[in-house]
């Protein structure tokens, strides 16, 4: 069983995700410490570029996009040491260079789907290689544990 505060979060991550205009993939991240929100993010374009859906070619959305992650250590715009990151999607070897950096100790996120799995894992494989060489605590949870 996971606590009532692993919970929220969670359930924070997949509403700031709902905010994402992207239509194919809407990701959300919430940092926290102590319990306390730090920062949130979803992936989208930056301020100021437009982001009207189906706009530009795949490839270059992708140039595009910051990823939940990435905003929310950007939004964040205090110091990360001993935060963690509550994320709707295992994060990728970029965000996952970025939360390593920045000092979070944990990452916490849904067990993903063997779909995405056999999708990114090769991805994920380097994203779970960098976080256990830094020690950084990652936390899959079942969503049926939420139930």
């Amino acid at each position: 069983m996971i606590s009532k505060w692993a919970q929220r979060f969670h359930q924070m991550a997949e509403l700031v995700a709902s905010w994402s205009k992207d239509p194919s993939t809407k990701v959300g991240s919430v940092i926290t410490k102590n319990n306390r929100i730090i920062s949130v993010g979803f992936n989208g374009y930056p301020h100021g570029i437009s982001d009207t859906v189906n706009i530009d070619p795949r490839d270059i959305k992708y140039l595009k996009t910051l990823h939940a992650e990435e905003n929310a250590i950007l939004f964040a715009k205090s110091n990360l040491d001993e935060c963690e990151i509550w994320v709707t999607h295992f994060p990728c070897p970029n965000c996952a260079a970025k939360i390593i950096q920045t000092g979070i100790i944990a990452v916490h996120c849904p067990k993903q789907t063997e779909e995405f799995l056999f999708r990114w894992k090769d991805k994920l494989k380097v994203s779970q290689d960098m976080f256990l060489e830094a020690k950084i605590k990652v936390n899959c949870i079942s969503l049926k544990d939420f139930l």
